[in-house]
């Protein structure tokens, strides 16, 4: 006699706080409420961070050229970032996803996956789990959050983004396959601007148009993303929530008030920002075996160079070094620099340290 034994269908939350940094900044400053503010930058330097709804009504996003987001909304309002008050923010929005669930997997400081399918509250129903979520986190932080419920990472995170602002909406098995076949794959989580292109060139536009690929070609044209694309096309995707998801990299940049072109002066920027990924990396027992640096340039065309070694590197000095030679192969500058960033990445726990890592919060310091 065979048995049939039936996985329970998953309950995944993720949860997406609107507009986050300059959320706070405007119920931090009256005076910037219903203004089309931007975090980050200036109006002569630098990026967005965030932009405020206000500002996104004139196309102003993330990581656009703050020149850029000044010529789309000329009355645009910078203001600068207060990464403290923003950490502080997202640990009282993860003690409140703590009351419900120990399975939290953040993906930066104001978005995480929920597992609550067994959660500590006894709730049945995920959407009811999620409304008190986003209702708590309003009364706590005066902050408004969005909401997607699925039975999948994938579902769930797109589902987030349906009834933005201060919406959520949910995607039931019997409703995720006709789903993902109906949306351009350029909307897919996971699919960037240069795999979109490629997949356009390939023919494929939708995910009815994914799916009708079989895993061989994936694979063959996306390598290790092969099945993974295959899988969310047919609305499959069997990741679960990790609460251990460690940190892959620290890094540090800095945008300069004009434009230098001078290697010394460029060797002279890179400490303190060598100084601030130790400084991290050290509090938290962590190194790493990849130095990158990062070197962008007046007309925003950037280039990174990286250096891998057998043993984590040992200490400030080691880091620094690597990041001048690194910065010294891309001299003399094909235009002035801009922007200097140093990442150390390739983490493990160092000699001596304790073993803890922290979660990832998706935010360079």
């Amino acid at each position: 006699m065979n048995i049939m034994i039936q996985t329970p269908v998953r309950k995944i939350i993720h949860v997406d706080m609107d507009a986050f940094y300059a959320s706070v900044e405007q119920r931090d400053n009256p005076e910037l409420r219903g203004k089309p503010i931007a975090v980050g930058g200036s109006a002569a330097r630098g990026v967005v961070a965030a932009a405020s709804y206000e500002a996104r009504k004139f196309g102003v996003h993330s990581a656009m050229p703050s020149v850029t987001a000044q010529r789309k909304c000329p009355e645009l309002i910078f203001v600068p970032p207060r990464f403290e008050v923003y950490k502080a923010v997202s640990r009282q929005i993860r003690e409140i996803f703590a009351e419900y669930t120990p399975l939290i997997e953040p993906l930066s400081l104001d978005e995480a996956y929920l597992d609550v399918t067994e959660n500590l509250k006894g709730m049945e129903i995920a959407t009811e789990i999620a409304l008190e979520i986003r209702a708590k986190i309003k009364q706590v932080t005066g902050l408004n959050a969005s909401a997607g419920i699925s039975y999948n990472k994938f579902l769930a995170k797109m589902a987030s983004d349906l009834n933005k602002p201060n919406g959520q909406a949910v995607i039931t098995p019997r409703k995720g396959p006709d789903f993902v076949e109906a949306l351009p794959v350029k909307k897919f989580h996971g699919v960037g601007p240069a795999t979109a292109e490629r997949m356009h060139r390939l023919g494929i536009e939708t995910g009815a148009d994914l799916k009708s690929k079989p895993l061989e070609f994936l694979v063959q044209h996306f390598g290790k993303s092969g099945p993974y694309f295959h899988g969310i096309a047919r609305g499959i995707d069997h990741r679960e929530v990790r609460p251990d998801r460690v940190r892959k990299s620290v890094g540090a940049e800095d945008t300069f008030a004009i434009d230098i072109d001078d290697l010394a002066l460029a060797r002279q920027e890179l400490k303190p920002l060598a100084e601030k990924v130790w400084r991290h990396c050290a509090s938290h027992g962590l190194s790493g075996k990849t130095v990158t640096v990062k070197i962008k340039y007046s007309d925003f065309t950037q280039a990174t160079r990286s250096r891998t070694t057998v043993l984590p590197y040992s200490g400030i000095n080691d880091i620094l070094q690597t990041a001048e030679n690194l910065v010294a192969t891309v001299y003399p500058f094909r235009r002035p620099v801009r922007l200097l960033g140093v990442t150390l990445s390739t983490l493990t726990v160092a000699s001596g340290g304790d073993g803890q890592r922290e979660p990832q919060l998706g935010l360079d310091l």
